[in-house]
């Protein structure tokens, strides 16, 4: 009797179809997630373009004349020009803390992902509780170890807490796990090259679409934090320009409301640059090891 093996094509189960009503409520569910966070951008957008002292009359909804680089102006002549100063301000402190938390990320991931140490289940433990700790339950404790060692009103006080990331080290170290082959390693030590010029040569180009990826989470989240920056800065001139424009909202009397809404959009105009330049790189980031 001949027994017949099934080939690997027969044993492969046909895919099943997912069903009309079910399609239709995923893209429900994506419209509604996408109407959720792009409403209140497009407000922002079409208020910010209207003309001056315009912002909060007529149709909040669609575009009513145009006054966006009278508005622009506007913003950047106020006050002596201080918007920029804040917007120059973000940039440096979110440039600086991204680039210098990337590099002590990778770092930090590549020896817990590729060095057999003692210590290293236990070091990569506390990483991953410190990643589920909201970084707002340190602001007070950071607050008072920098009035300490008279760090307040000092552009410090913003840049050491911002290389600090728990999640791009947890990032940095699945990705050379699963990404930098202990093969290409040893092929570069028998070569003749350090740890370090492995590392610099060889895993750095490996984990390049993670370290993308950590840098614009890195900016992003320095860009958005607001609470340090307003405890530790009481100088107008250091604020980055989310305290700033928290400051000119809390003055009506002093700054014209419509001025809070022309900033705002263009505040986001880094963070929208940001993730269009890195796209390619984030979503590689994001999928690396999912599939082997």
């Amino acid at each position: 009797m001949t027994t017949v093996i099934p080939t690997p094509a027969a044993r492969i189960r046909p895919r099943r179809e997912t069903s009309p009503a079910a399609r239709v409520t995923v893209l429900a569910l994506l419209g509604l997630s996408a109407f959720y966070f792009l409403f209140p951008l497009w407000w922002l957008l079409v208020s910010a373009t209207k003309p001056f002292g315009e912002q909060f009359g007529g149709s909040g909804l669609w575009f009513d004349g145009f006054g966006l680089f009278d508005n622009i102006a506007r913003l950047g002549s106020h006050d002596g020009g201080i918007f920029w100063r804040w917007m120059l301000n973000s940039v440096l402190y979110c440039g600086a803390g991204a680039l210098v938390g990337t590099i002590l990320s990778a770092l930090t991931g590549y020896a817990l992902a590729k060095y057999d140490f003692p210590g290293r289940g236990l070091l990569f433990s506390l990483v991953l509780a410190a990643v589920l700790l909201p970084k707002v339950l340190f602001t007070l404790p950071l607050y008072l170890m920098f009035s300490g060692v008279h760090l307040i009103d000092h552009p410090l006080a913003v840049l050491l807490p911002s290389v600090v990331s728990p999640f791009g080290v947890y990032l940095a170290r699945v990705f050379a796990e699963q990404s930098v082959p202990d093969e290409v390693l040893e092929a570069g030590r028998l070569d003749g090259a350090g740890e370090f010029r492995v590392f610099r040569t060889i895993a750095v180009r490996m984990m390049l679409p993670a370290l993308v990826t950590i840098f614009l989470f890195q900016f992003v989240e320095i860009w958005n934090n607001y609470l340090l920056p307003a405890m530790v800065l009481g100088d107008d001139r250091l604020q980055p320009v989310t305290v700033g424009l928290v400051g000119w909202n809390a003055s009506h009397v002093a700054v014209p409301p419509p001025l809070v809404v022309i900033g705002s959009l263009v505040s986001i105009a880094p963070l929208l640059i940001a993730f269009l330049s890195l796209q390619r790189f984030w979503r590689a980031g994001m999928t690396a090891g999912a599939v082997k």
